[in-house]
């Protein structure tokens, strides 16, 4: 693996890599909230190198995140500056042309963003787990991130990371051994990430109807926080879409393959 570059951007400092050969159709790829690209590399369930093979691979850490560096700013973790980052990122790597972008759950939220506001720079979509949407009321599933970011600073980030390595993995990942992970967070930045989350939106839905690229979203079940109903509204809603939901681990191992697929189409 090449060297990471480092983006100055905003408050942060953002780390991305560029690989593959040149001359080629770019994939590039977004991480979710909490996590990190080396994290995702080792749950070994979405192998987004195996999709890029023979490609150039872009691949960066949300602000905050693995190698990435970000301030303790709740608005600095919302879904629209994901996107522009997203964007930036590619600025600085020199990819101008349509891109085949994946992005799971946060990274999801991102493409969707970056792609209204920059049609040209997108050539396809994978939208991975995308997050709870378009809440209205109240008990709403995004109050979790809340809930959560106030007490890590009740009893501070060393506790609360004892406590999430000891609850129990999703359903559909209770049989899978690498179904659980150490956060990919820095501890001075993960409360203000968490309420950036769950005060962020998925763009309106009436806007969504306007991507002209091709769209596959890719939905697991018995997670609250993704829910398949957020997938079944996108694949609703984007004209030129396509809906995989997982009910099994198995399943949800088949997403590289069908992601390989849609990219090279």
């Amino acid at each position: 693996m090449p060297d990471d570059h480092l983006l100055i951007t905003d408050g942060a400092t953002i780390a991305y890599q560029l690989s593959g050969p040149p001359n080629t159709v770019p994939v590039g790829y977004g991480h979710g909230v909490l996590m990190s690209r080396q994290i995702v590399r080792g749950l070994g369930i979405f192998d987004i190198d195996t999709i890029a093979e023979g490609r150039r691979l872009i691949t960066y850490d949300q602000r905050g995140h693995g190698a990435s560096r970000g301030r303790p700013e709740p608005e600095d973790y919302r879904f629209e500056q994901a996107a522009n980052d997203l964007l930036r990122v590619l600025d600085a790597a020199g990819l101008d042309e349509p891109i085949d972008f994946a992005g799971s759950s946060l990274g999801a939220a991102a493409a969707l963003h970056a792609a209204l506001n920059a049609p040209r720079r997108f050539r396809r979509l994978a939208l991975v787990i995308p997050p709870v949407a378009w809440e209205t009321g109240p008990d709403q599933l995004r109050q979790w991130y809340f809930d959560t970011a106030d007490l890590i600073d009740s009893i501070g980030t060393t506790a609360w990371r004892q406590q999430w390595a000891e609850a129990p993995p999703l359903p559909i990942f209770a049989n899978y051994r690498h179904g659980k992970f150490e956060p990919g967070v820095d501890d001075d930045v993960v409360s203000a990430a968490l309420r950036g989350v769950g005060s962020s939106d998925l763009p309106d839905p009436n806007r969504l109807t306007s991507i002209r690229q091709p769209t596959l979203v890719l939905a697991w079940d018995t997670d609250p926080l993704h829910p398949i109903s957020t997938a079944e509204r996108l694949a609703e809603l984007i004209p030129d879409s396509t809906l995989h939901v997982a009910h099994t681990i198995d399943e949800i191992r088949e997403w590289t393959e069908i992601t390989s697929r849609f990219f090279n189409d």
